[in-house]
């Protein structure tokens, strides 16, 4: 039988971009419907009663949430092309050791870094920056986290490199300036089409930011 396919998804959502990235790793075709998160489709509901949220991967009509465990349900079922989490257990544990660290301090202080004002975003810039650092230190000169190859720490942590942009204006920094290392890393990850064509553009990204703070008041 045929695979069926289909990723429920928000365009600027790095969450489903994580599965976006892995799907195209591993050359899957898919459907891409995109989801109204104020008024949300009965598909949604019905595919995740649970969180009602994105990302969903409806694989044969069987729906897999949260997008760490799609992109390790990836990994597991096209096992044949493009590994991303490696085979030895303990090397695994620590690719998902790095992606709660990641989902921690990167993306949860990315997620209020644009919206914090004053000394609150202050606090949460350097919180986030002394994570890229950590993560700096943990790549070291390797080519990806995973070695030479790319994987499954890469791909929880690229997507929300597409909100930096939005980031550094928000909070009046540079990352380049501040993580030279980790600069690079996005740049290699960047050339590989899998990351190009799966991330949005910054500048799109960062007038949907604008929008939310108008929505949210704040200026």
């Amino acid at each position: 039988m045929e695979d069926r396919v289909t990723l429920l998804d928000f365009w600027p959502s790095p969450w489903a971009t994580r599965v976006k990235v892995a799907l195209a790793e591993k050359g899957i075709e898919y459907e891409s419907r995109e989801q109204n998160l104020i008024d949300k489709s009965p598909l949604l509901l019905e595919m995740n009663p649970v969180h009602k949220t994105i990302p969903v991967l409806i694989h044969n009509g069987k729906p897999i949430c949260e997008s760490h465990n799609i992109v390790q349900y990836i990994d597991e079922v096209w096992k044949d092309k493009s590994p991303l989490l490696p085979s030895d257990p303990y090397q695994r544990s620590q690719a998902r050791f790095w992606a709660d660290y990641i989902d921690k301090k990167i993306y949860n202080n990315a997620k209020k870094l644009w919206k914090e004002k004053g000394e609150e975003q202050e606090e949460v810039k350097r919180e986030f920056i002394e994570g890229l650092k950590t993560l700096e230190g943990e790549l070291g000169d390797k080519l990806y986290f995973g070695g030479e190859s790319f994987g499954f720490v890469d791909v929880v942590l690229v997507p929300v490199t597409s909100w930096f942009y939005s980031l550094e204006i928000c909070g009046k920094f540079s990352i380049e300036a501040e993580c030279p290392r980790f600069t690079a890393w996005i740049k290699r990850c960047m050339e590989k089409e899998s990351v190009s064509s799966s991330l949005p553009d910054p500048h799109k990204v960062y007038d949907y930011v604008l929008l939310l703070k108008k929505k949210m008041g704040i200026e």
